[in-house]
């Protein structure tokens, strides 16, 4: 009688990989921009006030407008910056952030161009000397890596 092999095919074994070790470039991205969202988030939880200060700078929004969104933005720009560090959370919280992303840039170039001159006071007085061309350099850069994380293939 013929003995029949057993071939096992050599993905039986294979061990799981985590997400860190399959896509190591998107945790570091999702990482470094969660880090810039919470650095950001939590200056302007901090003090409110200014933060109510920055928006009425833009000259778009009455201020009872302007103090809600202080009070409510940062926290929403916390949330999102931790979701950014969770696989079943960063695609909807790069998603939100990118919304912000691109509501933040296009008021900006808006006030500027109606020749306001404008400190968003994002990251404090780490960019306040920066010019706006680099503002929009770190804004957009922030704006592709977001993107990059929404379209980023779902793992299971």
């Amino acid at each position: 009688m013929s003995e029949i092999q057993h071939v096992q095919s050599p993905l039986v074994n294979v061990e799981r990989r985590s997400v860190v070790e399959r896509r190591p470039f998107e945790v570091i991205l999702a990482f470094l921009i969660a880090a810039a969202f919470l650095y950001a988030g939590a200056l302007k939880a901090w003090e409110p006030i200014k933060f109510a200060q920055d928006i009425q700078n833009y000259r778009i929004l009455s201020w009872p407008i302007g103090m809600g969104l202080a009070f409510y933005l940062p926290w929403l720009e916390i949330v999102c910056a931790l979701g950014l560090l969770t696989r079943w959370l960063r695609t909807g919280a790069a998603a939100l952030l990118t919304l912000l992303m691109l509501v933040f840039i296009t008021v900006t170039i808006a006030a500027k161009a109606r020749g306001i001159n404008l400190d968003c006071g994002c990251f404090g007085s780490a960019t306040r000397n920066l010019p706006f061309a680099w503002h929009l350099v770190i804004d957009f850069a922030l704006l592709g890596g977001l993107l990059l994380l929404v379209r980023s293939p779902r793992r299971n």
